[in-house]
């Protein structure tokens, strides 16, 4: 009976794993040999054109000491996680306190704020391009002349712009599930001791929303490290750099640059990935510490 039992487990954890087995194929293989593929690359000296030659950690050595990356792509990848972060999880939380309410249409608006989520990143780029064009709609609309994708002070902000506007939908919905979490009857003990409608979303919303604001923010913070497609469609990193990130410096080096370096480019996409590694695990001590607090 036990050698029956034992059997079934095994037969069941089998049909699992096949279930699961294209999955885990193209894990295994764009994944996690593709990762230890780029590590190793990162400690040779590779052009695409002669094989891998072993230089060790002279890759890391040049990344630190690249004037591009310093002064350029990493403080404008840390100026774009500080702006655009802040921004699109407040809008995202608003809205979908807006969408929890009971209005009219409700259906109608949660569609129309998801939509641009899920349209493709390089249309919305186009289009943003079109609307900041110096004959574009919002120059017309506004009666400026500015060439807002051309100018170093306002080209990283129009990027700014349309990513919180294509991510806050994706965001809202997150929100408004944690919103539907919560159990009405607080906000009726709340409305009992008078509270109003502000009182309740700073005191109550806020405060249970908390696991999925953390969520929201580390979600964010790692979509924002790995921008890459609105820069390369929008300004190709310019002007004068004002866009280069360190996505797109990884991308310049591995196949733009007339010397091509990969083993450079390898280091840099290893540096990205211990810094979005250190970001998530700091989310991820913070919501544990917050979720332990919460049940002293």
């Amino acid at each position: 009976m036990r050698t029956r039992t034992d059997r079934r487990k095994w037969v069941d954890a089998l049909n699992g794993y096949l279930f699961i087995s294209p999955w885990l194929i193209i894990f295994l293989i764009f994944s996690l040999i593709s990762l230890g593929y780029a590590v190793y690359l990162s400690f040779t000296e590779y052009n695409l054109l002669r094989p891998p030659r072993w230089w060790g950690l002279e890759g890391y050595q040049r990344v630190l000491e690249d004037e591009l990356f310093i002064s350029k792509a990493l403080p404008n990848t840390f100026k774009y996680v500080l702006i655009v972060v802040p921004i699109q999880t407040f809008l995202s939380l608003v809205l979908a306190f807006a969408m929890d309410q009971n209005l009219r249409f409700q259906r109608f608006f949660r569609t129309i704020f998801y939509l641009p989520s899920v349209t493709s990143s390089v249309v919305i780029s186009l289009i943003f391009i079109w609307i900041f064009a110096p004959q574009g709609i919002f120059n017309q609309i506004t009666g400026l002349t500015v060439n807002w994708l051309d100018d170093p002070r306002t080209a990283f902000y129009v990027i700014m712009g349309m990513n919180i506007f294509t991510t806050s939908g994706t965001l809202m919905l997150i929100f408004l599930a944690g919103l539907q979490d919560i159990p009405l009857a607080v906000y009726e003990a709340a409305e009992i001791d008078g509270a109003n409608g502000l009182q309740k979303f700073f005191y109550i919303t806020v405060p249970m929303l908390r696991p999925v604001i953390f969520f929201v923010v580390t979600v964010g913070v790692i979509g924002c490290f790995q921008v890459f497609d609105q820069i390369f469609v929008m300004t190709n990193g310019g002007p004068l750099d004002s866009t280069t990130t360190i996505t797109y410096l990884i991308y310049k080096w591995a196949f733009r640059d007339t010397r091509i370096q990969m083993g450079q480019a390898s280091a840099l996409a290893v540096i990205l990935t211990l810094i979005i590694l250190a970001v998530t695990l700091l989310q991820r001590r913070v919501i544990e510490g917050s979720g332990s607090g919460a049940e002293r």
